[in-house]
Order: C-alpha cells, then structure tokens, then sequence
C-alpha cells in the first residue's frame, strides 16, 4: 500500500529487490534413544528431554560416563575352559555407542535419556506413548533427522521388533521427517538359511510398513572403541570363582616345576587381596597378574572382546554424517569405511549378500564386509523397500524428505496469502530458484535445469475454481533425483587388428 502523502514533504518507500528463499533444512541430525548414567543440567533434569549436544565431551557432561558392565565366570564341566557372560541387568550400550558415532564424523545429535543405570532396560521406557518419553519425546521436536536406538538389541526379540516397528512408524507416519537406522537383532550370529535365521527372523519380525523409512545393517562389528585400560577384574561378578581358577593354574604350574613354590605363594597371596581389592591395589594386581597368570590374561581379553562388539547403527549414523556434511544427502553412504572398527564379527561374500540385497520380498539388509586391502566397508545403500523403484535408495528417500521439508518450511510464509496469480508466481519464483541450486549442486540430474525438475501451480493447472474457493492452494514440484549406481557392468570385447 503506497504512503498516505497528507504534508508536505520528503517520503521514502523501500522496495524488495529480491523475493524469498528457501531455507535448506539439516539432514543428518540424528536423535539417539537409551540410558545414561545422568541426565541433569544444573538442577535441570534432562530426562526424557530431547537435548542438543555438539561433541562427546558435552555427552559426558550432561549425561555421564560409561557403565559398570559386570561379567559372571564360569568353569567348563571338564575343566578345560572357562565361560565368562554379561550380567544382562548391567549391559547398557548408549555411551560406547556415542563414542562409535562421533569416530565415524558424527557432529551435532540429540541425546534422548530414558533412565539411568540402576535398573534393566525397559522397552516402555524406550517408547513410553502413555507419557510422553522415550520415542516419544521427539514428536514435538522438528529438528532430528535420523533416529537410532542402540539399546533395542538388549531387549527380548518380541520388544526389539516391536520398538523397530514403532521407529518405522515414528518416521514413516507421523513425523516425515526422518529416518530410522536399524540393526539386525541377534546380528552378531551366523545366517542359517532357516526358520531360525536371524536375517530372516528380522525381516518377519520388522512387520511391512513404512518399509522406507528405514535401514537395516548385518552384521555387528568387532571394534576397538573400549580400551584395555577401562577393564579390570573388579567387573567380574563373582570374583571368588576368578581366584579358584588362577590357584588352580598355579598348582599345576608348580606340578610340572614350571613355577616355585615361593613364587607360587607370591601370587595366591595376591589373588586373595582381589575380593575386596581398591584403589591402587586394583592397579597392582591388573598388571602383575595380566603378567604372570595366561588364565587371567585370557578372560581380561574376553571381556574387552565383549564389550567391544557393537551393532552397526551408531556408527552408520556417523557415516550419514559425514557424508552429508562432506559431499551432500544425495550421496550414498556406502562404500565408506567404518573408523574403529576391526572387522565384521560374520564374514559376508557375494553369494551371502545376493539373498540380503535382493530378496523376494524386497526386504534389504545392507552387508558390511571386509575386503582385503581396502578394511571394513558399508557395502549396501538400500532401505527396507527394496521392491520400491521410487523408495529403494537410502539416498532417494532422504533426498526426497530433505527437500520437502526445506519447501515445506519456506511455503509456511505463504499461508493466509491471497491466493491469486500474485502469489502463485512468488511461491513458483522462490520453489525454482531453491531447486536450480539444488540441481547446480549435484543433487538433481539433468543437463538443463527444466531436465532436472518442473513447478507447476496455478488455476487451470493444478487447482480447479473449487479449490480456490476452499481456501486450498496446490503446487505440484517434479524432481529428478541422482539415483547410485549399485552396479557397474564392464563389457570387454576383442578387436580386429588394425594395422
């Protein structure tokens, strides 16, 4: 509306030269789910508190450190061996997973805490609808982008699926906005290829919808993210079991005069301070027993073996990351290798990963493998939907969300405007020049911008006089989005010679 000129003199009016934009949405904001040791900022409690953090160090602030796992021993019926197990009430796996996340160029996420470590794991907790927590939580926060809930393997295998499915949906139906990275429960165990195969027990398990929202990765990884140092013999649960095992290698050594009886005393002496062993104590009988006692030494590595096999998820969240921060959401987060990570605990080949790429019922697992010379890589690119020629690609479907979201967001500015030809055009301008940047890019295909993508909107053309009427105003965006190329055929032939 022009300035009401009344008096006499000078009035200036500022024009826009330049219309609207398009906000580009982020894309790999992941939002991790499980139990910390804390969850408080000050007097703050932060449970079941979507929090934004920035590193690990901030992780530990606000929400602790790792916990105690404690392990129970046990000898072989003949004596031969031990068996040595994870007290399951004490097995949490959110702190080692934030550490595997942020290896693998994880940068900001959101921490969800469902508890703390004084109890088992719950799957209400972990999803608790009726108030609000877990899964839940994240409802009335736009921001996340991935969803990962390291803990999920630790519940019954009805639980695990269940909180899968109830991910998928959480993406899929309610929110739109994000996608679910999943793991394979049981995958640290060989495939079968039966009714007890673990793959296929997944695949059943996961149910048929919202197939794309998600991603499944097979098999967990042997890594390296817990160190030596962070074990000792104060986690072993009932340490007297422990005593009676290095005695009883210690009398043998003596029986075959490979040890002294003095030396012998020395270290059963030792063994006897481990019960209630502290402080420094511990420090002195970790290293002089990791020294002189094999047994010892072996179930320490034992421990430390356990403890670092960890599922895929955290770490491919990371690998989201830091592709999407490096390169751009349209790029496949495949065919990257996996920091701290020594090898896959199931060796896949070829004929193994056919049945988990493609199989009937369109079901994709992603493999990862190891290859020689190369290390461990992310050896698939697929969602759950792999029959889907629209939602097959983990970089089509994110793609696809990621400029949805960003147009959704820059048309917010346009509800209640008039819905005339004025408006139509504004909205064309700032949806078409977000999209030719998109396409400059890379992240469009096409070798002209009208190849790459088409807005149409307008009475006549997407809206009818009726739609006007009801206050509705339709807008139809056409992309084509650069797909992977998952395989690469060389076609070699012989020639004639020539000359």
């Amino acid at each position: 509306m022009a300035t009401k000129l009344a008096t006499p003199g000078v009035y200036v009016e500022e024009k826009s030269s330049f219309g609207n934009t398009v906000v580009a949405v982020p894309t790999a904001v992941p939002a991790f789910i499980g139990y910390t040791e804390k969850a408080i900022r000050g007097a703050q409690s932060l449970l079941n508190t979507p929090t934004k953090i920035s590193s690990f160090a901030e992780y530990c602030e606000l929400f602790g450190g790792s916990p105690n796992t404690q392990f129970e021993i046990s000898n072989s019926e003949d004596g031969s061996s031990f068996n040595i197990r994870a007290v399951k009430s004490t097995k949490f796996l959110m702190y080692d997973a934030l550490r595997f996340y942020f290896s693998n160029g994880g940068a900001d996420c959101y921490i969800v805490s469902a508890g703390d470590y004084s109890s088992g794991i719950s799957a209400k907790k972990l999803n608790d609808i009726k108030s609000g927590g877990g899964l839940a939580s994240l409802e009335r926060y736009s921001e996340p982008t991935i969803i990962v809930i390291p803990e999920a393997i630790l519940l019954s295998e009805s639980d695990c699926f269940s909180l899968q499915s109830a991910m998928l949906q959480h993406c899929g139906l309610k929110m739109k906005n994000r996608f679910a990275v999943l793991d394979v429960y049981n995958g640290d165990k060989k495939r079968t290829f039966d009714d007890a195969d673990v793959v296929t027990k997944f695949r059943e398990g996961v149910g048929s919808n919202h197939l794309s929202w998600g991603a499944a990765y097979y098999p967990f990884l042997q890594t390296s993210v817990v160190s030596e140092s962070e074990v000792d013999f104060t986690r072993i649960s009932n340490p007297e079991t422990l005593v009676d095992m290095i005695n009883a290698e210690v009398d043998s050594n003596v029986e075959n005069q490979s040890l002294t009886d003095t030396k012998a005393e020395a270290i059963k002496e030792l063994t006897a301070k481990m019960i209630d062993a502290t402080g420094n104590d511990i420090t002195t009988i970790q290293a002089t027993l990791n020294a002189v006692s094999p047994t010892f030494k072996l179930i320490m590595t034992s421990m430390i073996d356990q403890l670092n096999i960890m599922a895929p998820s955290s770490a491919m969240a990371g690998a989201y990351s830091m592709v999407d921060n490096s390169i751009n959401v349209g790029k496949s987060p495949a065919n990257i290798s996996l920091a701290s990570v020594i090898s896959p605990i199931v060796n896949i080949n070829e004929e193994n990963q056919e049945d988990l790429n493609t199989p009937l019922n369109g079901k994709a697992i992603n493999a990862i493998r190891s290859f020689t010379g190369k290390g461990t890589l992310v050896w698939g690119a697929r969602t759950m939907d792999g029959n889907s020629q629209d939602w097959r690609y983990i970089s089509v479907r994110r793609t696809m969300t990621y400029l949805e979201q960003s147009i959704k967001s820059a048309a917010e500015a346009f509800v209640f405007a008039p819905n005339n030809s004025t408006t139509w055009s504004t909205l064309k301008a700032t949806v078409s020049n977000f999209l030719s940047n998109q396409w400059s890019a890379g992240l469009l295909v096409g070798s002209s911008s009208a190849d790459a993508y088409e807005v149409q909107i307008g009475l006549g053309s997407t809206m009818t006089s009726n739609d006007i009427l009801d206050g509705i105003l339709k807008m139809t965006i056409k992309v084509a989005v650069v797909r992977p190329a998952e395989f690469i055929v060389l076609t070699f032939e012989q020639k004639q010679q020539q000359s």
